[in-house]
């Protein structure tokens, strides 16, 4: 049963749960589909101020050679020089720099995302889901975020002209994010 608790009584540091989170991406294809993929390797960790919550932080990891779309070849793809080039850059990360409360269960997190050694800002609009105790004894809580960027302010510039005009992969990229997160003890 979710329960939304005193905020104050969340503050603390807790751990993502790579079990029951996810880290995904949607990507317009040959301008007529949307590709969603999603990342299986990652950790992260944040701090949660429930009195100011101006004070909360996170922090993310994100294996790239874990990259999933459902399709091996596009996932080749994606790993190569043309995009993540994986070998030379293993990493994405995040590192919050601001943290603001939107009113109600509305939130801001603003940091650093750095991708193949570029480092840009990053808005993610996040609600809160709400805080658990799960059947093991953990408290839980989870958010739901969603951001866009344009791929190319990282470097990743691949891309085809279509026959047809337009290109194969869009510049907008929408980012989307289901956290849950363990307090640590």
């Amino acid at each position: 049963m979710t329960t939304t608790p005193d905020l104050s009584t969340l503050t603390g540091d807790y751990t993502v749960d790579p079990a029951h989170t996810t880290i995904g991406f949607t990507a317009r294809h040959a301008m007529v589909t949307n590709v969603k993929g999603k990342f299986l390797d990652f950790t992260g960790t944040l701090h949660l101020d429930g009195t100011d919550p101006s004070r909360s932080t996170a922090s993310l990891d994100i294996t790239m050679d874990s990259i999933d779309t459902g399709s091996p070849d596009r996932d080749g793809h994606l790993k190569s020089s043309d995009f993540f080039n994986t070998g030379e850059h293993p990493t994405m990360t995040f590192r919050s720099t601001r943290a603001e409360s939107l009113g109600g269960d509305d939130y801001r997190i603003t940091g650093d995302l750095s991708i193949l050694g570029t480092t840009k800002p990053l808005t993610i609009d996040l609600e809160f889901n709400g805080a658990a105790k799960d059947p093991f004894g953990n408290e839980r809580v989870g958010f739901e975020g969603k951001a866009e960027i344009k791929r190319s302010e990282w470097g990743l510039t691949w891309n085809a002209a279509l026959e047809t005009g337009g290109v194969l992969v869009s510049d907008k990229i929408k980012l989307n994010f289901d956290i849950s997160a363990i307090r640590q003890a």
